[in-house]
């Protein structure tokens, strides 16, 4: 495994409350508190503390108990605020006071979920941008006005300060601290060990709708599994709404009914999974996952790729990839049009050409 990049000290406290979230500190005591020998003796090591220690209250009917109180704080390189008690319920000052002091000595400090309402209350997110589940961001702007949330972020890394969006997204936080303190190749082992992804950008939103809703209409469910099987060939609205034995204006009402997203929108973000996939595994040269991934040119690949993911696909497998040396390879022949996805009579207008746009 590779050498640590930074932060030497790697002592991670996580704060545990009365009425703890259960789901934001289990993904920070399986990130940080498992022993990982593969990552070699560097690896972090993680200690619990409470304001008042001893047993307390969980989500889920669990009780806890903490032996350490907030002068662990002052030791921890990392300190971990898994979400809070409620976001009307103000935290102890001696809480505030020791995040403080421990941002004036320069640990990282990272809030989960609903966790972040701790470091603004504390002043530690004071004119600067930040992010929280996104069902408390209007009462997080009425009690912080000075502070810029935005809702449609996974997490916020402001150097020493960072911040994620609702319960899953801890996780895209967690991993990225392990990737800028280990490498990739460490944030993707324990990512696999997770059974998540390596890797979704901070600036991926964070409230995604279902592709296929829990009880979907039948012949829309099968039309968007074929829609991501072919998702590298040229579709359009009039085949789709043909398979789907609807008219086109019905159609296109049904989809943003059933995905909260556009045909075309949809079909991108089926798309730019794909490449992500291929970038990360290596083995093919740019050309060719534009073509297996449905945006026929680098070119078309670049563009979306930097719109939605904020940087190239290059860059993305050079921070990402599994073989972070593979050459481009040369494009293969990508494979013609299904017979019933071709652009019929009339179809233009609704076409949706290889990485299409969202206007649809």
């Amino acid at each position: 495994m590779p050498n640590p990049l930074s932060q030497p000290n790697r002592m991670v406290a996580v704060v545990v409350y009365d009425g703890l979230c259960t789901f934001e500190f289990g993904i920070v005591a399986e990130v940080f508190g498992l022993d990982r020998p593969e990552m070699g003796p560097d690896w972090y090591t993680l200690v619990t503390c409470a304001c008042e220690p001893g047993p307390m209250r969980a989500a889920g009917g669990l009780t806890v108990t903490v032996n350490d109180g907030l002068e662990r704080l002052s030791e921890a390189g990392t300190i971990v605020i898994p979400g809070w008690k409620g976001v009307g319920v103000a935290p102890p000052e001696a809480l505030l006071a020791a995040l403080r002091s421990a941002a004036g000595r320069g640990a990282r400090i990272l809030s989960l979920c609903s966790g972040a309402f701790v470091l603004a209350a504390a002043g530690l997110l004071d004119e600067g941008l930040a992010t929280t589940h996104w069902r408390y961001a209007e009462a997080f702007r009425t009690a912080f006005p000075d502070v810029e949330i935005d809702a449609d972020l996974l997490y916020v890394d402001r150097g020493m300060v960072m911040t994620s969006a609702g319960s899953a997204a801890g996780i895209d936080l967690l991993l990225h601290v392990v990737r800028s303190d280990f490498g990739p190749e460490a944030a993707n082992s324990v990512a696999r060990r997770l059974v998540v992804p390596s890797h979704r950008d901070g600036g991926q939103a964070q409230f995604i709708e279902r592709p296929v809703p829990p009880r979907p209409d039948g012949r829309l469910a099968a039309l968007l599994d074929r829609m991501r099987e072919h998702a590298d060939r040229p579709l359009t609205i009039a085949a789709l709404a043909r398979e789907a034995a609807m008219s086109e204006r019905t159609f296109l009402r049904r989809f943003k009914e059933l995905t909260g997203m556009t045909p075309a929108a949809w079909l991108l973000s089926v798309r730019l999974d794909r490449a992500k996939q291929m970038l990360e595994s290596g083995g093919l040269g740019i050309e060719d996952i534009a073509l297996r991934a449905g945006f026929g040119t680098s070119a078309t690949l670049r563009m979306h790729f930097r719109a939605m993911v904020g940087i190239s696909p290059r860059e993305y497998r050079r921070r990402f990839g599994h073989d972070r040396g593979t050459s481009a390879a040369a494009p293969s022949n990508p494979r013609p049009p299904h017979p019933d996805m071709r652009a019929g009579p009339g179809a233009r207008r609704h076409s949706l050409p290889r990485g299409a746009s969202c206007r649809n």
